[in-house]
């Protein structure tokens, strides 16, 4: 089976390359791209197709929630893994109604990055631990 195809969008040089070391270490994928903002994330998931999108929400110019809007548009068969310090159950539960298939706390990415990743390109979904008190509606 070919590598899962990933972009990478977040506009902090340091965690971007935190979260590139890590997916090195998963032999199933291959970080594809990177992006540092919501309007660039759009124009390569349009033009490179990625299988799987790990999206920051505090991006600068066009936010990660505007930018999963355009891309459940433009590249749907795209998944979305939001990746963010955003906790708060609205921003999450907006997300995740986006058709975001997880949604991993940048404070929890150390441990649950991978983990996330893995659940997502087997088809199910992943929500931080430290979310869960939080009860989601989304389909």
């Amino acid at each position: 089976m070919p590598p899962v195809r990933i972009l990478v969008v977040d506009d902090s040089g340091p965690f971007l390359r935190f979260i590139i070391s890590t997916l090195q270490t998963v032999p199933e994928v291959r970080v594809i791209c990177s992006a540092s903002d919501g309007f660039e994330a759009v124009q390569k998931a349009v033009e490179l197709r990625p299988d799987l999108i790990l999206l920051d929400i505090g991006l600068p110019g066009q936010n990660g929630i505007e930018a999963a809007r355009q891309i459940r548009r433009v590249a749907p068969e795209s998944r979305i893994i939001f990746v963010s310090q955003e906790s708060s159950a609205d921003v999450v539960e907006e997300a995740l109604s986006l058709g975001g298939r997880g949604y991993v706390l940048k404070t929890s990415a150390g441990s649950d990055l991978v983990a996330a990743v893995e659940a997502v390109i087997c088809g199910k979904q992943f929500v931080s631990s430290a979310l869960s008190p939080y009860t989601f509606t989304h389909s």
